[in-house]
């Protein structure tokens, strides 16, 4: 096998002082992530170099799932295809289609399986950061009719309390300072940005879209921002 082409550097992750929507007051971590383990994972989409993390400020293991580019081929100039990737049990595991997150964590695989690159999964950012239990009261309020949002904030929580500093850290634990993110959401983009990582481009990840889960996504395009077209179709 040769010798991974995202390999750790010497020195420790810094958030970023210039450049980005965060980078004017840049949090840190009073805990950083740090690197437990590598192994060879096997899966149905090929196999990866799986990178565990310990977070303790969170409480959590995170997971790099690391391809090398194709033989032959060097890391791309514009830099390294990455997926920064929140957990999502209903999704991902009871495959549900209220939202996207199942197809979107298949369909990076695949693209990182064929191209080489970087699937940053992310534990303890259910239902946008409120958990798993609470996320399912928010699908109750959205059963009344409250769209996702809104029913995050009447359970007292952000419409998005996600951070993604751990997923700078890891990345800058990889190596990997320049990518271009798989993503729909341009507060990720802003947050990375703001802890040192520069985001050379951006590539749309729209699979998954059912009619159970068009107002959902209607509603990130509309009042989040996310970069979907104006008519999402399943």
């Amino acid at each position: 096998m040769s010798a991974p082409q995202f390999q750790r550097p010497t020195t420790a992750f810094q958030p970023a002082v210039a450049g980005g929507a965060l980078a004017a007051a840049p949090r840190v971590r009073a805990t950083p992530v740090e690197r437990v383990t590598e192994t060879m994972l096997p899966t149905v989409h090929g196999a990866f170099r799986a990178v565990a993390y310990r977070d303790e400020l969170a409480g959590v293991d995170h997971m790099a799932l690391v391809v090398d580019p194709p033989v032959g081929e060097a890391v791309p100039a514009d830099g390294v295809l990455v997926r920064v990737h929140s957990e999502c049990i209903t999704g991902e595991a009871f495959g549900s289609v209220k939202c996207e997150c199942g197809p979107q964590l298949d369909a990076a695989l695949e693209l990182i399986q064929g191209r080489g690159g970087v699937v940053v999964y992310l534990r303890g950012q259910e239902g946008r950061g409120i958990g798993l239990a609470n996320k399912m009261r928010a699908y109750r309020l959205q059963e009344g009719g409250t769209d996702t949002l809104d029913a995050n904030t009447l359970l007292g929580f952000p419409a998005d309390a996600r951070d993604y500093h751990a997923a700078a850290e890891i990345l800058a634990d990889l190596g990997i300072d320049r990518v271009r993110l798989l993503t729909n959401n341009p507060e990720k983009i802003a947050q990375l940005e703001g802890y040192g990582v520069c985001v050379a481009s951006r590539e749309s990840l729209l699979v998954g879209v059912r009619p159970e889960n068009i107002g959902y996504l209607e509603a990130k395009r509309d009042r989040m921002n996310h970069q979907l077209p104006d008519e999402v179709a399943g």
